[in-house]
């Protein structure tokens, strides 16, 4: 709806009224209140994908570590012998990453035991929180 006005030299003004456009302010809230909240959770889901993504190829890398070396790189020694040779260890021919050990999706380290309490290695993310458990996004993403 466009109001016109005449001016004394015949030109007219077309504008909207304020209520044509708080309608339209409102109009635009609902569907911001509608779409943001889905937006949002997809985000959510893909930073945890991208996680379970990085564990998988950090497992990778240390199948080939222990081709090469005969073992696993020890809970001291941790993710980083993936890119510098551990004292001691001859047979290292890496490095096994192309960069260093990338931080979980939430900016933290990822977390590495060997022997594992779930499997030969355990490689995980504390999640969102940074904090064992939780739930949601929350959650901790593991290799197992």
């Amino acid at each position: 709806m466009q109001t016109r006005q005449t001016t004394g030299q015949g030109r007219r003004h077309a504008g909207f009224t304020l209520l044509e456009l708080l309608v339209v302010l409102v109009i635009i809230g609902l569907l911001v209140g509608y779409v943001g909240p889905r937006y949002f959770s997809q985000v959510g889901k893909s930073e945890v994908k991208a996680a379970r993504a990085q564990i998988r190829a950090l497992e990778d890398s240390l199948d080939q570590y222990r081709l090469d070396v005969g073992h696993y790189p020890s809970t001291e020694q941790g993710l980083a012998a993936l890119n510098v040779a551990p004292a001691g260890e001859t047979r290292w021919q890496g490095p096994y990453l192309k960069k260093a050990v990338p931080k979980d999706p939430w900016g933290n380290s990822y977390q590495y035991r060997y022997p594992g309490e779930h499997g030969e290695v355990d490689i995980f993310s504390f999640g969102k929180d940074g904090q064992p458990g939780g739930a949601s996004e929350a959650a901790d993403v593991a290799n197992w």
